[in-house]
């Protein structure tokens, strides 16, 4: 199996986060985006790692060189933005014939059983993963018939489905489908110009070709801030790791740590992720992200994501409040 893995792309909507730094290489629960998803595909045996890269593309090979030095990766450069299938199509280099193909798109981390792959696709020749949501107006959902995938909606109006697509796609005849991409993009499939897969998907339908729509069991979307502080908090479920150093300060958990980091004097949790280089020092810090080489001092931080070198240094009130006196402070 090969694996395609789409990481170009700005993350405008990461920013300011993403201004220096790839998508993929943003942190979330102690590790970086990309690290949590090559840790999930270790369970199945990957030939190729294809990377579609951008102009911050040295980054994302620099980081898999120092994680992952045993992988074999090659790295594609989307030199124009013309929409994720076009992106898909710039591995048709790499991709033979026999070669079946795994596409991960990086806005999300996924918890399945890769290892069932053969089973789910037995009587198939695709699969779109998917997950049942409750908002599917803000999705393009699948349609099935009889278990397979008979039509797609992109935000539907009516719960014609609520099997949104994940992002996640395995595909037995890699080849194949790599020239359905293509005839899809010489017939100028497009929306607002850029060419995008459920045509590709719709278009293999059409063709005889049966594509499930097997549901994971947990989506997390790490393309906003919000949404990766909430996929903070579920990957911190149930665990609580301290490998840097405190110094008189309370930890509720779950917290993580890493060596390096320094909390001083401080009350720090629940869901709370804390880099190396990180010093943390007369806070209460919650439901937050800390990155790397950071000095926090004498702050109250609740649903912050700090980037990387960041000094925050608040100050310390004195006070002096009579009895039965009631007192709201902004930060």
């Amino acid at each position: 199996m090969k694996v395609v893995l789409p990481v170009a792309g700005k993350g405008t909507r990461l920013r300011p986060h993403t201004h220096t730094k790839a998508k993929s290489l943003v942190h979330v629960a102690g590790k970086t985006v990309l690290e949590h998803i090559i840790e999930r595909l270790q369970v199945i045996e990957v030939e190729e790692y294809i990377f579609i890269i951008d102009e911050n593309g040295q980054q994302v090979a620099d980081f898999m060189r120092r994680k992952f030095p045993d992988l074999k990766c090659c790295y594609l450069v989307q030199k124009e933005r013309l929409g994720p299938a076009h992106a898909v199509a710039l591995a048709a280099t790499e991709v033979k014939e026999g070669d079946d193909l795994l596409v991960v798109f990086n806005d999300t981390i996924f918890v399945t059983d890769l290892t069932q792959i053969p089973q789910l696709c037995a009587d198939a020749d695709g699969l779109i993963y998917s997950k049942e949501v409750e908002d599917y107006q803000r999705f393009g959902v699948n349609v099935l018939r009889d278990g397979y995938v008979v039509d797609m909606v992109e935000k539907p109006d009516t719960p014609v489905s609520r099997l949104a697509q994940v992002g996640l796609y395995y595909l037995k005849d890699g080849a194949g489908f790599l020239r359905h991409i293509e005839k899809t993009i010489d017939a100028g499939e497009t929306v607002k110009g850029e060419y995008y897969l459920p045509s590709v998907f719709m278009r293999m339908i059409a063709a005889g070709i049966r594509l499930k729509a097997p549901e994971i069991d947990a989506w997390l979307d790490c393309g906003k801030p919000e949404t990766l502080l909430e996929t903070n908090r579920f990957l911190l479920q149930g665990r609580h790791h301290i490998h840097g150093e405190t110094i008189d300060s309370v930890l509720i958990e779950p917290v993580h740590i890493e060596r390096g980091a320094t909390v001083k004097n401080s009350i720090v949790g629940p869901n709370v992720s804390i880099a190396a280089g990180s010093v943390i020092e007369n806070s209460v810090i919650r439901d937050s992200i800390i990155n790397a080489d950071n000095r926090v001092s004498n702050l109250i931080l609740d649903h912050s994501l700090l980037g990387d070198s960041v000094c925050l240094v608040g100050a310390p009130r004195r006070m002096n409040i009579g009895d039965h006196s009631h007192i709201e402070m902004d930060q």
